[in-house]
């Protein structure tokens, strides 16, 4: 596949990305306190994002919200951790570079043009984590 994203703003040496389907722009911060896109809603105490932009993806389609989602590059205005949900519990060694951080992330450009998953891989994601629903399991531990 021949350029599959064209990437708009600042990249710095690890890009890291954030995928929503908020409509944001260069300089703003995402941060924790609002209602999660995933599980119960409940308010969250980390923001996550990853160094891969096939996990950003899954975050845009995944996303609460009617469109198809946003990628953003972001930059992390703190200090940060692996995201246990996935590590600890699903991937060791974290193979999505998917971090959370308890201090705002910072908007520095926006990936312009990415590709979705295939619709039955996005439906059967979608089944699967209404299973997990079903059975009590939360997406997101805090």
């Amino acid at each position: 596949m021949e350029n599959p994203t064209a990437v708009t703003g600042q990249e710095t040496p690890e890009t890291y990305y954030h995928g929503t389907k908020a409509a944001l722009k260069a300089g703003d911060l995402i941060a924790p306190g609002f209602n999660s896109n995933y599980g119960q809603r409940n308010k969250a105490k980390y923001v996550y994002f990853t160094a891969t932009l096939d996990a950003a993806i899954w975050g845009a389609e995944l996303a609460s919200g009617e469109g198809r989602g946003s990628i953003y590059i972001v930059e992390s205005t703190g200090s940060f951790e692996d995201d246990p949900n996935l590590t600890d519990k699903k991937f060791p060694e974290n193979p999505t570079k998917s971090c959370r951080t308890k201090a705002p992330l910072r908007v520095v450009g926006e990936v312009a043009d990415w590709q979705g998953h295939a619709p039955k891989q996005l439906q059967a994601m979608k089944q699967h984590l209404e299973q997990l629903k079903q059975q009590g399991i939360e997406a997101i531990e805090d």
